[in-house]
C-alpha cells in the first residue's frame, strides 16, 4: 500500500474553561495536538495539513474525555501533572528537546541555552528555539516553561499572552 493511501485517524474536540478555548487531539498511541489560547479549528487543521497530512481528523470528544479531563484540570489550577499518552513525530533533535522539556518542574523556567546544554549541543540556541516552537503539544509539553536568558518572554507558538498566562497559573500555585 502507497503511504498516500493510508490515513491516520485523529480525534478531536475542545476544551472550554472560564475564558479559555483550546482544540486538541489524539490518534490511539496518544494526544498529538493542543493548540493555542482562543484559536479556532482552522489553526489546528493548518498544522495537521503542514505536520501530518496523512491525517483524517474526525470530531469525536468522547475519545478525548482523559485528555480533557486533565487538562482542564491544569487550566483550573486543580493539577501540577499529566499522566497521559502523547504521540509526538519529530526529528531525534526535536524529540531530545522535548523530552527534557518534560523535565521542567512545574512553576519553574529554565533558558532555551540551558536546554541545549541539557541535551549536549551548547552551540545549538538557535535550532532549540526551533523546535521548541514545533512542540505539537502545548501545556503538556510545557514549552511555555523556557524563556530567554535576558529573563524576557520569547517567542511561544500560542503566543506571549497564553505564555505568560500559563507562567502566571503556575507561579499562583507553587
Amino acid at each position: 500500500m502507497l503511504k498516500s493511501d493510508v490515513q491516520e485517524e485523529v480525534y478531536y474536540g475542545r476544551i472550554v474553561a472560564d475564558d479559555w478555548s483550546i482544540y486538541i487531539a489524539a490518534t490511539e498511541k496518544g494526544l498529538c495536538f493542543v493548540g493555542s489560547y482562543n484559536e479556532g479549528y482552522e489553526e489546528m487543521k493548518s498544522w495537521f495539513a503542514r505536520r501530518r497530512p496523512d491525517a483524517r481528523l474526525i470530531e469525536d470528544a468522547n475519545r478525548l474525555s482523559d485528555y480533557k479531563e486533565q487538562l482542564l484540570e491544569y487550566l483550573k489550577g486543580e493539577r501540577e501533572h499529566f499522566n497521559l499518552p502523547i504521540d509526538l513525530i519529530g526529528t531525534a533533535f526535536q524529540t531530545a528537546v522535548w523530552e527534557e522539556l518534560q523535565k521542567i518542574p512545574f512553576g519553574k523556567t529554565t533558558t532555551y541555552s540551558t536546554i541545549a546544554e541539557q541535551i549536549k549541543r551548547p552551540a545549538s540556541v538557535r535550532a532549540v528555539g526551533t523546535a521548541i516552537g514545533s512542540n505539537p503539544v502545548l501545556i503538556v509539553v510545557p514549552c511555555h516553561r523556557v524563556i530567554a536568558k535576558s529573563g524576557k518572554m520569547a517567542g511561544y507558538r500560542g503566543g506571549i499572552p497564553m505564555k505568560e498566562r500559563l507562567l502566571e497559573l503556575e507561579r499562583s500555585l507553587d
